[in-house]
């Protein structure tokens, strides 16, 4: 098992994120046969209400995570809430998932949406080099 410091989490739904503000944060590679991943928010309690009607309708979250530090490219994630805990001011919501392979490439993800701006040629890798460099949140499709 591999543990590392969660340094942003997002829930992407459809067109929209909810940025999750974390007072701390962990993940867990549990380097199991079935690549689970376990990751923990520590937040705001004022979250509650939210993550308590996802987890009482057993629906699967997107999860956009980024790992250790801001620099590194978000990893995106399959899950569900496992746990869901109330403190006097804080909250921990613990969700169990996958790794999506398919969508975790910023790269990729990053050049599709450029593309869908309609920008070709030059102007689309001197674009691209840019957002490379400054790694802007992307939307995500749930196709």
């Amino acid at each position: 098992m591999k543990s590392f410091k969660l340094y942003s989490l997002e829930v992407v739904e459809d067109e929209n994120s909810v940025e999750i503000p974390l007072v701390d944060g962990l993940i867990l590679n549990k380097e199991d046969e079935h690549s689970t991943w376990l990751l923990e928010a520590y937040t705001d309690l004022s979250l509650y209400d939210y993550f308590k009607k996802i987890s009482e309708e057993d629906r699967d979250m997107i999860l956009e995570a980024v790992i250790t530090k801001k620099e590194n490219a978000p990893a995106y994630f399959q899950t569900k809430i496992c746990s869901l805990i109330q403190f006097e001011k804080h909250i921990s919501v613990l969700f169990q998932g996958r790794l999506r392979r398919n969508k975790s490439d910023y790269s990729e993800l990053l050049l599709d949406s450029l593309i869908e701006k309609g920008l070709k040629g030059q102007a689309l890798l001197k674009e691209f080099k840019e957002k490379m460099q400054s790694k802007p949140k992307i939307k995500v499709k749930n196709h």
